[in-house]
């Protein structure tokens, strides 16, 4: 397995997310008057997922499992610390959808429904602040991508590792390719 620099995916996440020390205020102040929403969140997403046959599969008999879980992990983007603990907690995140063979995609679309079921949880409780209510989404917007980066990061490494076993590949063959590859073509490696 390889190791993974969790203090410098964390600051990349946050970069490319464009989640920052206010976005995580907002979250953790917002917190106490979403607390009793969090349920009916975890409860809309879950019933969302079962009308989508190709999830079936994946909910089948853990359904209560899986929601005590998402409800956990909910409470959690509100609460932080968004730290290098907290990115190593997202990629394990991401490990678990890949060992139950989840395709990225669903995890992926995961996050679209959360904020579709959150949202208006967020503009019935902030309906009087306008303003609060629209920093607040971009925090939770914010958040919600970060954690999707981080997670994606468990997908590619799973990839990788399959490829470098399939392969017979090593893991320093596959870095000297890359780093050839990313000089011939200008592409970064991040």
């Amino acid at each position: 397995m390889r190791q993974i620099d969790f203090s410098h995916l964390n600051q990349q996440a946050k970069l490319f997310a464009g989640f920052d020390a206010q976005d995580e205020h907002e979250l953790s102040r917002a917190l106490p008057q979403l607390m009793a929403e969090l349920d009916s969140v975890t409860d809309a997403f879950y019933a969302e997922l079962a009308g989508i046959p190709e999830a079936m599969p994946f909910l089948e008999g853990r359904l209560d499992a899986l929601k005590a879980t998402h409800r956990k992990w909910l409470e959690k983007i509100f609460t932080g610390p968004y730290d290098d603990e907290f990115a190593a907690y997202m990629h394990k995140v991401g490990v678990v959808h890949v060992q139950v063979r989840l395709p990225e995609r669903f995890m992926a679309s995961g996050i679209g429904l959360i904020s579709k079921h959150l949202i208006p949880v967020l503009a019935q409780q902030f309906r009087d602040d306008p303003e609060r209510l629209g920093t607040l989404m971009k925090a939770v917007n914010g958040v919600t991508v970060y954690c999707l980066i981080i997670m994606q990061v468990s997908y590619r490494e799973h990839e990788l590792e399959r490829f470098m076993d399939v392969t017979g590949i090593s893991e320093a063959l596959y870095a000297n390719l890359s780093a050839a590859y990313r000089k011939k073509t200008g592409v970064s490696s991040d």
